[in-house]
This record gives C-alpha cells, structure tokens and sequence, in this order.
C-alpha cells in the first residue's frame, strides 16, 4: 500500500476529505518522530510500540567489489507490534 492508498483508506473509513485525511497522517508521522526523539519510546495499547535503538559501528562489505567498509552508529526505529494488531494480521 502506498501512502495515497492509505490516505484514501483513511479518508474513507473516517468520512472526510482526501486532503484532512493526509494532513491526519502528516501530523501522526510528526508527533511519533517528535515523541522518540524526546523521550525514545511511544506505545499505541492495541497497536505496538516504537522504540529508538543503538546500532553499534560494524565492518561491512561493499557488493559490486567486495572490499570492507566500515559502517558507523546509529540510532534506528524499531517497532514491535502489539497484540490487537498481531492478532488481525
């Protein structure tokens, strides 16, 4: 699904427009990007639960020639879905 397949979804299934449907899901994307940069965790009860993790540096492999690269740290997004959503999919 894309995301002006989900903002149609949205939009029908909560009887508005198009346009408020997408200002709904640009508004969720931004306050879950504010929350985990805040305090690193947000939890949606039925939903899951999003969480920044650390992602030590690593020696990695470049594909095309094989050479070794050095990746570095980072903070990434994880998400562990709950048990409502578990349950429907």
């Amino acid at each position: 699904m894309t995301k002006a397949e989900l903002v149609a979804a949205m939009a029908k299934d909560a009887d508005v427009t198009k346009a408020q449907a997408g200002r709904a899901l640009a508004s969720f994307a931004e306050n879950v990007a504010k929350e985990l940069k805040k305090s690193g965790r947000l939890g949606l009860v039925g939903f899951g639960t999003f969480s920044v993790v650390k992602r030590k540096a690593r020696t990695g492999r470049n594909p095309q020639t094989g050479a070794k690269i050095q990746i570095k740290a980072k903070k990434v997004v994880k998400f562990k879905a709950g048990k409502g959503l578990a349950d429907k999919v």
